[in-house]
């Protein structure tokens, strides 16, 4: 059964990452986040038919919460029952593409890291023939790929598998702060607020030593936060500074007048919010929520009724939906992984799986920002691989004779 997902699991993985994270835009592959989800799912639901049923607990939480939610939607509702629903599997998509792989605990042989690792020096080898000309001509990574965030995207996973499926040593470190440095054709300050995460990660905490909570690491921790919002001020104050001052009208832009929307919402929906499919989401734009009319943005250019593009053009605000319970929830599951990666550092002493989570977690938080990654194909393929490195760690933490497969899952 564990040979059986480890040879499929490769396979999805390849696809959703090619599919999922570059060429989907330019092809049209609106489905293929959604098509790989279900995938998985069968995957796991074959494994479970014929396995020990052993769920992870916080797995069946989370599903506890979103079903509550399910019902509080309905209970006041916040939108179409079918709008509601559609929202429901879109918002839990990540988190079950993230805990089906932890559960499947699949592993990659050799000969599959190698793969993975020249398929991503080949494509990073297409990134380059895509993103140089833009350098003279102009929208050419619109023509080429979709959009400069698509582009950025990619090179930022193809570069992480690099990281991945290498070993880990200074050369293969620089090579990806290379490989990685082409995303700066993209021109995306949220790309560059990334790369000197990455740069302080990979590079200051390589060494077991510098990765403990003292004085010196907290004012590193203080000064690359400091450095991450230096290189993303220009978005960080249009969508903060300016709407807080008032000195950015907000019919202006679409992204803050959500941001600046939410926290009404927070307020006048407490605790659990406005409900699924009600703000900030694709399924609130299929059947346009009431709420923008209530909060009067529905005339802005890209949330009204009738031209919603920029309705899902950012994640953050669309918490407001989950309320202040919602928010807890969302920060403790990520307290949640970031423990695990700890738990592993303590017992192996050993970096590299804990600096791969953060790199994700850190590409995700940033990413957020100013695009609704974790509910996109590109998003789905993040959690799919921060799932497979937590499941590393949690097999090579297993001590003595137990199959990891069989090992009852904390």
């Amino acid at each position: 059964m564990q040979n059986f997902i480890n040879k499929h699991f490769f396979e999805l993985f390849l696809i959703t990452w090619i599919f999922g994270t570059i060429f989907y835009v330019k092809l049209k592959l609106d489905f293929i986040d959604e098509l790989c989800a279900v995938l998985l799912v069968a995957m796991y639901a074959f494994y479970l038919s014929r396995t020990e049923w052993r769920i992870n607990k916080v797995f069946v939480y989370t599903l506890l919460v979103f079903l509550f939610y399910l019902g509080y939607s309905f209970y006041i509702k916040s939108n179409t029952p079918k709008s509601m629903v559609m929202d429901f599997i879109i918002q839990l998509k990540p988190y079950l593409a993230f805990f089906c792989v932890y559960q499947l605990s699949p592993t990659f042989t050799k000969v599959q890291k190698k793969l993975l690792k020249d398929t991503a020096c080949l494509l990073w080898v297409v990134l380059c023939v895509i993103g140089f000309p833009s350098l003279f001509i102009q929208d050419m990574l619109v023509y080429a790929i979709g959009h400069q965030a698509v582009f950025a995207g990619a090179v930022i996973a193809t570069s992480l598998i690099y990281l991945y499926c290498s070993d880990y040593t200074l050369k293969d470190k620089v090579v990806f702060i290379l490989m990685l440095s082409l995303g700066f054709l993209s021109g995306r300050s949220k790309f560059y607020g990334f790369w000197a995460c990455s740069v302080i990660l990979v590079f200051y905490f390589s060494s077991p030593e510098k990765l403990k909570l003292n004085m010196k690491n907290m004012i590193i921790f203080i000064c690359t936060l400091v450095l991450v919002l230096v290189v993303a001020w220009q978005k960080i104050d249009v969508y903060f500074v300016q709407g807080i001052t008032g000195e950015e009208e907000k019919d202006e832009m679409a992204r803050l007048a959500l941001y600046a929307t939410s926290i009404s919402i927070f307020e006048d929906y407490m605790p659990f919010g406005s409900g699924l499919a009600s703000f900030a989401t694709h399924a609130s734009s299929v059947d346009y929520s009431p709420i923008y009319s209530e909060y009067s943005i529905d005339g802005i250019w890209g949330l009204s009724k009738s031209y919603n593009k920029f309705i899902t053009d950012t994640f953050y605000p669309s918490l407001a939906q989950f309320g202040v319970v919602g928010v807890f929830l969302y920060v403790l599951f990520w307290i949640y992984i970031l423990r695990k990666a700890f738990r592993y550092f303590q017992k192996k002493n050993s970096t590299r799986l804990v600096v791969m989570s953060l790199l994700i977690i850190g590409f995700l938080a940033i990413e957020n920002v100013a695009d609704a990654t974790l509910t996109s194909s590109r998003g789905l393929f993040m959690m799919m691989f921060l799932g497979l490195i937590m499941s590393e760690d949690k097999n090579t933490s297993v001590e003595g004779p137990n199959d990891p497969a069989k090992v009852p899952i904390n």
